[in-house]
């Protein structure tokens, strides 16, 4: 229905209500009828489903299939470790996940919104939730809308829509019908569920709830967008097939050795060994591994305010390669702060502090200056102070928080700073007030102190400085003439391709007797001064843009603001460089220039153009697509309804906690907690750190398989029993192993994850570098579990397998150290900088003690007690691993100047 297009006398008469509002019966009937007015909680998956999806992994499935072959092969001992094992994996996942699912409810805050509807005569706070198609609204400022609804009365009326639309300015609202053509953004006589009123009243009557309101129909859109599997996902699933394959082929391998060249063997007997090596070649705890490091780095995100929702965004943020980001309340605070204060011909001020914070100092020409000691600027304060409806309050942390109009709280700020407080002065009265007006594009106010009475006006400077007679100077207020006005004119296009908001504030004295203002006699006035304010940069996020230029990610900021603000903007944190100004050309582009371009000059613009404003969610949905044709693995940020598709499309959507929206924070897979920018390069940070621990953990597993299945094919092909037991392998895969990857799952950052360029999207965690590293390890410890198994093989089959296996048990504890960085020397990372290792490491010497030397369980594993000074002996022999490594990585990045990867 074109309610839009409709007066409102049609609008109530279709709706059956009258302008007094709905009776309690009927809006009871309606609402079980329409149903409540919220939103279906999509981000809030039931468990089950987050269960069940922690099983759909392929290296899962190949982890099913050898616990059914290991079954089946009465190898019971073996089935059971490889379900617990699944369990873990999957009590992993489903615990983070749930935990990310808890946090983001609690974003949502405690409190359920209240709607003021007008009920059998009466105004009355109802829950929003019970609000109903045909009830009449009440809104005044700093209200939120509780459903869509046409407006029947307002007066001044502005709201805040960027939410919905990306707006950031007040949008100007009236009851005037428009044609049915209109478009929705431009629909000035209708207001939005989960917009705000910015000031003024009005009465409206609501046309829709729940889904069936603008946000609602953004909401069902997203089911649409099919999302595949995530990066990580991708790449575990290569993981899984190369480790199929490797299993698979070790154990064809040990077979036709074993059938060619032990002779005598049984069929059977071959096939039984062949099957163990199979389910040994398997890194049974590597899904548990991989899942502990998503963990791991998911809540070290959570710490650095980046809650994931999804629990393999964690690794994929390692791998983005351009971010996507807003302007507003990500790269700046999202407050308005007065920085010049300007009287013409006298004296201008630099205005320091942040935010709403009421604290700074007025700086002229470097010097700190009383305000109240200057009658000028004690002048502008006042005015700025009591043309006002705006309220500031202290929050936690002693946070200020406004409630009102930005510009008038950036005044109020102002006031406050130079001591100015309204609300404890109580010599000035206020006598009528004048809301600001979209036509005249001012506001006033009519004041009384001492027992004179002053009309205080604040507006846009071109329309305030037409309606003055004179203009303060340093002499005074002096009549108003041309070349006056224009220095004020060039001051006022200074600030503003500064990027400045510029606002003229000035005043009138008025006669005893006044008692109201009249908005169409406001000539007269005296033109006092303008104040220039933004909306200030957040003080890390250069830093912060700095730090991906040199990781190689590049930054967009894609903003529904105008041109000339977002080029200030990304001038001031850098993602538009001196040399990009230096060198000419187009530094941003707005969509109405974007639409111009045909097919492959769009693409152009895309991949050269770093800063796109006026944008809406359309366009900036085609320019992520753009980029993610073109190769890249993008991170979008959004805070809006509207920006909900683009950040389900995008391969990492980033909503913010704070501002966004609950259907943005639902479509995304990371929310966060302080919408701060340099927060999503921390979390890049962290993704880097658990993709690295991922593949080093990996190849630590994959290392220990590799020496276990080479030593059993070298013994059977050098004709001699196998060296290891099934049984004694699941004990290194899952006790030796497991211990040490848990531990390695913690390494934290090495302090260089940032000066490296992003992983290849398409980059396996198995790759072609890292094989001569994996191998010369691998064949070093089988060639010394050999040594030590022939060794000893005279002295008993037994005794023989317990010398190889603590030669192979302490190699792999050897090559924890080799893991743990393999771009740097592990005396440069720190031999005992990860405690966990410490202590995982200790931990897994003490078992290989105690299974061999308690007698109960080393007949258990079939091990043989040794005297001491042979255990150390054995145990010492392996540090040649750690040698080897050492001398690999000298060669690797000394010599030949590449790295192990």
């Amino acid at each position: 229905m074109n309610w839009h297009a409709q007066g409102a006398p049609e609008v109530l008469k279709k709706l059956k209500v009258e302008a007094a509002g709905l009776t309690s019966a009927e809006a009871a009937t309606r609402l079980e009828k329409h149903g409540p007015n919220e939103l279906p909680d999509v981000g809030q998956k039931h468990w089950i489903w987050i269960l069940l999806k922690q099983f759909r992994s392929l290296l899962i499935l190949i982890l099913f299939a050898a616990a059914l072959i290991s079954w089946f092969t009465d190898h019971r001992v073996d089935t059971y470790v490889i379900f617990f094992v699944i369990a873990v994996n999957a009590a992993i996942g489903f615990v983070q996940e749930m935990k990310a699912q808890r946090a983001v409810a609690s974003l949502r805050g405690m409190l359920q919104p209240k709607a003021r509807v007008l009920r059998d005569g009466d105004s009355l706070m109802v829950p929003a939730r019970e609000v109903v198609p045909g009830d009449v609204i009440i809104l005044e400022e700093g209200d939120s809308i509780p459903a869509d609804a046409r407006l029947i009365e307002a007066k001044n009326l502005r709201a805040i829509e960027a939410p919905l639309t990306g707006e950031s300015v007040p949008v100007n609202k009236n009851v005037d019908a428009l044609p049915e053509a209109t478009g929705m953004s431009d629909r000035h006589n209708m207001v939005r569920k989960g917009t705000f009123i910015a000031g003024g009243f009005a009465k409206a009557v609501v046309t829709a709830t729940a889904m069936d309101t603008a946000i609602g129909e953004i909401a069902k859109s997203l089911d649409d967008i099919k999302i595949g599997r995530t990066n990580f996902q991708k790449k575990t699933d290569v993981l899984a097939r190369h480790m199929a394959f490797i299993a698979l082929g070790s154990a064809v391998l040990l077979f036709v050795v074993a059938y060619f060249f032990q002779e005598g063997t049984e069929l059977s007997n071959i096939l039984l060994i062949s099957i163990a090596a199979l389910v040994s070649s398997i890194p049974e705890g590597l899904p548990a591994v991989l899942a502990i490091v998503l963990a791991v780095g998911a809540n070290r995100m959570a710490r650095r305010n980046a809650i994931i929702s999804e629990f393999t965004a964690t690794e994929t943020l390692g791998a983005v390669t351009t971010i996507l980001t807003d302007k507003t309340g990500t790269l700046t605070q999202n407050t308005l702060t007065v920085r010049r204060v300007s009287v013409p011909g006298a004296a201008d001020w630099e205005v320091s502090g942040e935010g709403w914070e009421p604290f700074g100092k007025f700086d002229v020409t470097g010097a700190g200056a009383n305000p109240k000691g200057e009658e000028l600027l004690a002048q502008i304060l006042d005015i700025a102070a009591w043309s006002n409806n705006a309220h500031l309050r202290r929050g936690d942390k002693d946070r200020y928080t406004l409630i009102g109009d930005p510009t008038e709280g950036a005044l109020l700020a102002m006031a406050r700073k130079g001591g100015i407080f309204p609300g404890r002065d109580h010599s000035v009265r206020k006598i009528d007030d004048l809301p600001f007006n979209s036509t005249l594009k001012m506001r006033a106010t009519l004041t009384e102190k001492d027992g004179k009475r002053r009309l205080l006006v604040v507006g846009a400077p071109e329309k305030v400085l037409a309606k003055a007679s004179h203009i303060m100077t340093g002499e005074g207020a002096q009549p108003i003439t041309e070349a006056r006005a224009d220095a004020v004119r060039d001051k006022i296009e200074s600030w503003s391709e500064g990027a400045m908001r510029v606002i003229a504030l000035a005043y009138r004295d008025e006669p005893d007797g006044a008692e109201s203002i009249d908005e169409n006699n406001l000539d007269g006035l005296t033109f006092a001064g303008i104040t220039g304010m933004i909306d200030p940069p957040r003080v890390d996020v250069k830093e912060s843009v700095m730090a991906c230029h040199s990781a190689g990610i590049r930054v967009i900021m894609a903003t529904g603001d105008h041109i000339t603000t977002a080029i200030a903007v990304a001038k001031a944190v850098g993602i538009l460089l001196p040399e990009d100004v230096e060198r000419g050309g187009t530094l941003a582009m707005t969509e109405t220039q974007l639409l111009e371009l045909d097919d492959e000059a769009f693409s152009k613009a895309v991949r050269e153009i770093n800063v796109f404003s006026r944008l809406t969610p359309n366009m900036k949905l085609r320019i992520a697509e753009e980029l993610q044709a073109g190769g890249e693995l993008i991170a979008m940020t959004g805070d809006g309804v509207n920006d909900a598709p683009a950040l389900k499309r995008a391969d990492v959507g980033i909503a913010m906690g704070i501002m966004g929206t609950d259907v943005a924070r639902d479509a995304a897979a990371v929310v966060l907690a302080d919408d701060n920018f340099s927060t999503i390069v921390k979390a890049v940070e962290e993704g880097r750190v658990v993709f690295n621990n991922t593949r080093q953990a990996s190849f630590f597993l994959i290392t220990t398989n590799f020496a276990e299945i080479t030593t059993l094919v070298s013994a059977v092909l050098m004709g001699l029993a196998v060296p290891l037991s099934a049984t004694q392998i699941l004990w290194l895969n899952l006790v030796t192993d497991g211990a040490c990857t848990t531990a390695m799952a913690a390494e934290d950052s090495h302090g260089d994850e940032l000066s490296q360029k992003p992983v290849n999207r398409e980059a396996s965690i198995l790759n072609k570098s890292i094989l001569p590293f994996l191998i010369i390890n691998s064949v070093l410890m089988a060639s010394m579990a050999l040594f030590a198994f022939t060794y000893y093989l005279d002295e008993g089959l037994d005794k023989a397998r317990t010398a190889a296996f603590i030669v192979m048990a302490f190699s792999q504890l050897f090559n924890v150290f080799n893991m743990r960085s393999l771009r740097s020397s592990i005396f440069k990372v720190g031999l005992f900088s990860n405690g966990y290792v410490n202590i995982a490491l200790v931990v897994s010497v003490v078992a290989q003690i105690v299974i061999i030397e308690v007698p109960a369980l080393a007949a258990l594993f079939n091990f043989v007690s040794l005297p001491a000074h042979e255990f150390a002996g054995l145990a010492l022999i392996p540090v040649l691993v750690l040698v080897f490594g050492e001398i690999y990585k000298y060669f690797a990045l000394e010599v030949t100047g590449k790295e192990v990867i």
